[in-house]
């Protein structure tokens, strides 16, 4: 078999795509330093680095959004430079985009065929029936039973993941980016999305899978190619490597040098009053009489599986949903959270799941981002002190090891990572009680992960409470000193870092019982 793997690699005939040589630099910043990439058609090339490493840069050349400045893109033998994306589209190359790109004003039909000839009638009339037909079709090819004729905005996160492959789907790619595609999706979706990418592979489409899971990465891929820094470092058979390399390769150091949350770490708790208290939480959507406490200097994470509440729990506390009973404790005081104003000024902070959507001002600088809360402080006279933002910010900067060419770069340019820090230190400058992070590694790599739990162990340190949501238990195992497990509404155990194991959590969160 390993024969096989080998010859295919040098079967020139079913190279599909070849990028050799790809340069690309921004303003301070050498994106890519010639990088290469060869994808046959029918695999699945997994490209791996941590976030900033090249490859989101990369798929946008490769998909027309920028130009390289020096190298050769051969597609299907001949050279090619794509002007925009629609004319990559149209050329067989479609993207699942990492963060959703849907239009929540518009139904799932419209934003599955957008961009694309809409059929009319002999009055220039678009037939809406035949567009809702068609899109039933490919939703039901992938397993799913949206209507849609729904809107996008009635949409879960995970549903909305749904539609962005069923538009990719609509294009008929010949090559077909996935960029962290599985972030947002249950293992029954998950499932579904791997039985389609089989069904792809036999019709001979090439998939640049695109993730930082690495059980994904073996079960699913043919071949990976690992960047870090904007170099090239390795491409290879997935079955020539194992998970311990991988990491290697992408951080430059070793896997038993990544976090380990420090096992004497462990919360005395006797004595103390909790920083945060919830009693007979319930909303009117999913919370039912839910009760938790999280002490000072206590990690408590929540597990549970999509749809269990565990968003909709932090986001109750922080004055976003509306409340039908229940009561909020600050340092053991009752307090009135009707909003995230009132939530910031008991000392609440949440970093959201969703961090370009609900957490950064895209087109704003890395310090204006990162000082938004609090740039009342450095006002004098109505007149914003520009010096002293500068110095604030690149107090943070430091801080938190983000990796910016300037205080001045625009958020929009960063990674994932460097995104999700910069998120992270503007609820820091609130100086917060309680710190609620809502899936606070999503879509970021493995290095950044590591820096982002330091981060949060660290902050524990220095007495404040935090409450961490992770759909990944190893994740949750490695930061929480407690673990309560949600299931439709309600808290349906709570575990101790000692006795917490993925088979256990796995148990109360499918429903078993306590």
């Amino acid at each position: 078999m390993q024969q096989q793997v080998e010859h295919k690699e040098l079967d020139h005939s079913t190279v599909i795509l070849r990028m050799e040589g790809i340069s690309k630099q921004f303003p301070g910043v050498k994106a890519l330093e010639r990088v290469q990439l060869t994808l046959h058609r029918g695999e699945v090339h997994a490209l791996m680095g941590e976030n900033g490493a090249g490859k989101s840069t990369l798929m946008k050349i490769l998909c027309g959004v920028h130009r390289p400045d020096e190298g050769t893109i051969l597609y299907k033998g001949k050279p090619v430079v794509w002007t925009n994306p629609l004319e990559a589209r149209e050329n067989g190359i479609s993207v699942i985009h990492q963060e959703l790109n849907l239009s929540p004003n518009l139904t799932i039909g419209e934003n599955i065929f957008m961009g694309s000839k809409l059929p009319r009638n002999r009055l220039g009339m678009v037939k809406w029936n035949e567009i809702f037909e068609s899109a039933a079709k490919i939703l039901k090819s992938i397993g799913s039973d949206l209507d849609p004729r729904a809107s996008v905005s009635t949409l879960s996160v995970a549903q909305q993941q749904m539609v962005e492959i069923a538009r990719a789907l609509s294009f008929h790619a010949e090559v077909l980016i996935m960029d962290e595609p599985t972030a947002a999706l249950t293992d029954k979706e998950i499932d579904k999305l791997f039985s389609i990418i089989k069904n792809l592979k036999e019709k001979g489409v090439a998939i640049i899978y695109i993730s930082h899971r690495m059980d994904e990465i073996f079960k699913i891929s043919d071949r990976c190619t690992v960047f870090r820094d904007g170099n090239w470092v390795a491409s290879m058979p997935i079955r020539e490597t194992n998970p311990e390399h991988l990491v290697q390769l992408m951080v430059g150091r070793e896997l038993k040098d990544l976090f380990q949350r420090p096992k004497e770490t462990s919360v005395n708790l006797k004595g103390k009053t909790p920083v945060l208290e919830v009693k007979g939480l319930t909303d009117k959507k999913i919370l039912k009489n839910v009760n938790l406490k999280v002490y000072p200097g206590e990690i408590v994470g929540v597990a549970g599986l999509v749809g269990a509440g565990r968003s909709e729990l932090v986001r109750a506390i922080f004055g976003v949903s509306e409340l039908i009973q229940g009561e909020i404790r600050i340092e053991g005081k009752k307090v009135a959270i009707t909003s995230p104003i009132h939530a910031i000024a008991q000392g609440i902070a949440l970093v959201p799941e969703s961090r370009k959507e609900q957490g950064l001002f895209l087109d704003l600088s890395v310090k204006e981002n990162l000082l938004m809360a609090v740039l009342q402080n450095y006002r004098k006279s109505g007149v914003l002190q520009w010096k002293k933002i500068d110095q604030g910010a690149e107090g943070y900067i430091q801080k938190l090891g983000i990796k910016v060419s300037s205080p001045d770069q625009k958020v929009v340019n960063l990674s994932g990572g460097n995104q999700q820090k910069v998120v992270l230190a503007r609820w820091l400058s609130i100086q917060p009680k309680v710190l609620m992070l809502d899936e606070p590694t999503r879509g970021v790599d493995v290095g950044a992960k590591t820096e982002i739990h330091k981060i949060i162990h660290e902050l524990s340190q220095t007495g404040l409470g935090v409450l961490v949501i992770s759909s990944e238990l190893p994740e949750i195992l490695a930061v929480s000193d407690r673990i309560l497990v949600m299931h439709e509404g309600r808290i349906k155990a709570e575990l101790s870092s000692k006795e917490a194991t993925q088979e256990k959590i796995m148990y109360y969160a499918t429903g078993g019982k306590a």
